[in-house]
């Protein structure tokens, strides 16, 4: 899941540099997604102390 967060942060970095601010936008929005979801997860699965 971080891994994704990931991709698609930089695919929006490099969107936004190249001036596609629409598809840009979009792939930081997946990306926060992708990161919160990753983060959920790791904290479900320090709290129960089983890989997720």
């Amino acid at each position: 899941m971080l891994h994704y967060a990931l991709v698609f942060l930089v695919v929006a970095i490099i969107a936004g540099i190249l001036g596609f601010g629409g598809i840009s936008g979009v792939a930081a929005t997946i990306a926060q997604v992708c990161f919160v979801l990753f983060l959920i997860m790791a904290i479900v699965s320090f709290l129960t102390k089983r890989k997720v």
